[in-house]
């Protein structure tokens, strides 16, 4: 597996399937752990296409693989970073809470920008009225 992060809170990989393993350390693992897989269970569930989608959860051990989203967009500008943090909580009702360019990466495959690392996010009431549905376009905000 190829190391993409390892850091106080998190160690980060990816394997040669292309999907992403995170394994939680440090202060609260067990809350943000918790609070990451949660969030992703929602925004699949309100249709949000620019996040990842959890694949495995082992909450015995502070771990979870997802599926990728690509590259970290290094060259994304301070204004389309805020108006993808700004459509996920209008459109999708998440609060990233760590609204930062690092977390915001570039998925070639599919030709957009993604949002990752969720394990601050507050999830807000459903800006659909919580049918699921996200917009009346389905898309992300670039695509």
């Amino acid at each position: 597996m190829r190391e993409l992060k390892d850091g106080i809170r998190a160690e980060v990989r990816l394997d040669w399937m292309g999907r992403v393993h995170k394994r939680f350390r440090g202060t609260d693992a067990d809350k943000r752990y918790a609070t990451e897989v949660e969030v992703l269970k929602v925004l699949e569930q309100r249709g949000c296409p620019y996040v990842p989608r959890l694949l495995e959860e082992h909450p015995e051990e502070l771990y979870f693989v997802s599926t990728s989203c690509g590259e970290v967009a290094s060259q994304i500008s301070k204004e389309r970073a805020t108006a993808l943090f700004d459509d996920l909580e209008n459109h999708y009702g998440v609060r990233h809470l760590d609204a930062e360019r690092r977390n915001i990466t570039y998925d070639r495959q599919r030709g957009h920008f993604c949002i990752i690392d969720f394990e601050l996010a507050e999830i807000l009431p459903d800006p659909t009225g919580g049918d699921g549905a996200p917009d009346s376009s389905g898309q992300s905000p670039d695509a």
